[in-house]
């Protein structure tokens, strides 16, 4: 079976993504540079799609460029392990507990500063109160 070709309308296509996405991660060298095609189109394959696909999934759980850029780093040197990926997992969740806790935080907040509202039709507000604290 031979190798598909995608410009690269088709590969943001085939990896659900616009190609906006694609210069992006092309000029964050988060995709290595394609060949050419004679007429100057770059041209990318299966594996281009897999990749792109990969950062969008990465991308979809929060991870940073710069986290994306250490687990294809390590992909792309075949210099990994299955504990090096857990390690970069596990350091990224604890992140995302943190992020989770401070935004309850900020929900508890501003569930408090409405509940002072009386939503009446004066201009004196409770909530512009407390922002201007």
């Amino acid at each position: 079976m031979s190798e598909q070709e995608y410009t690269r309308g088709r590969l943001a296509k085939a990896a659900g993504c616009n190609l906006e996405t694609v210069r992006y991660y092309e000029k964050e060298g988060l995709l290595q540079k394609p060949r050419r095609s004679q007429k100057g189109y770059r041209l990318y394959n299966n594996v281009d799609v897999r990749r792109l696909k990969f950062i969008r999934r990465c991308r979809e759980l929060g991870f940073s460029l710069a986290e994306i850029r250490e687990l294809l780093s390590l992909v792309d040197k075949h210099n990994y392990t299955c504990a090096d990926i857990s390690d970069i997992t596990k350091k990224h969740a604890e992140e995302v507990k943190s992020k989770i806790s401070d935004l309850n935080k900020i929900l508890k907040t501003l569930q408090e500063m409405a509940g002072k509202c009386r939503a009446g039709n004066s201009p004196d507000c409770p909530i512009l109160e407390a922002l201007f604290e």
